[in-house]
């Protein structure tokens, strides 16, 4: 029977965090980043492997880590590469014969609500072989030049920002990684990838919960949405 799995990659440093550390393993309410994410995914009752790429000098630690933690789903951990692309590349390649769906996730997305997480497999699931949740854009958007001057206002209506996870045909993502060229930029997202090879990619609603945390700002705002979840009984 055809499973799904989620690709973690967790081997960013997490600079503009600050110091302390790999970024998916800072403290949010007394616990790992990444294992709220892993909880997320597995909770999600969608994904039956999750993987996770962690930097060289970490992966034993953090597979020590997650050991002692109870997931709904069969977890893994694999070792990452320099970049983002290199660590979902790696996790790719350790996925068994049977997963036939495939998710990209965030780390720094500790948040993500499992119904979100179970919107996308559906998706995929239902057809659509590259699904990205976003949400509408609400800041003004202006280019500038060189000088930061004004050039234009753009259109904010047809504007997205995306969240993870983003989901795949597990052979649409394959195809995509296998067409890097490293001559180009590398691409933000996975979903970037399969735009690159011409596989349409749907949008659907995300969720504001669904945050990535980058600056010491959002572990404020990551610590207060925890901390509501914990006295609704949500967590």
């Amino acid at each position: 029977m055809p499973r799904t799995a989620a690709l973690v990659p967790a081997a960013g440093r997490g600079d503009r965090l600050g110091p302390g550390g790999p970024k998916a393993l800072r403290p949010l309410g007394g616990i790992p980043m990444l294992v709220h994410a892993v909880r997320a995914l597995a909770g999600s009752r969608s994904i039956d492997l999750v993987v996770i790429a962690a930097p060289e000098d970490t992966a034993d630690h953090v597979a020590e880590l997650l050991a002692e933690h109870a997931f709904g789903a069969e977890v893994a951990v694999v070792t990452g590469g320099d970049t983002r692309q290199d660590s979902v590349a790696r996790a790719l390649l350790a996925l068994p014969a049977d997963i036939d769906v495939v998710l990209v996730h965030d780390a720094a997305r500790p948040l993500v609500p499992e119904e979100l997480v179970a919107a996308v497999v559906s998706s995929v699931r239902a057809g659509h072989p590259a699904v990205v949740p976003g949400l509408p854009v609400v800041d003004t958007i202006k280019g500038v030049d060189a000088d930061s001057i004004v050039t234009s206002t753009v259109d904010r209506t047809q504007l997205r920002a995306i969240q993870t996870p983003q989901g795949f045909e597990r052979a649409v993502l394959q195809r995509a990684h296998a067409a890097v060229n490293l001559d180009e930029a590398p691409a933000t997202d996975d979903a970037g990838l399969a735009e690159r090879i011409g596989v349409p990619v749907l949008v659907i609603p995300g969720h504001e919960e669904a945050f990535k945390v980058t600056r010491p700002f959002d572990v404020v705002m990551a610590e207060a949405v925890l901390a509501r979840r914990r006295a609704a009984g949500n967590v």
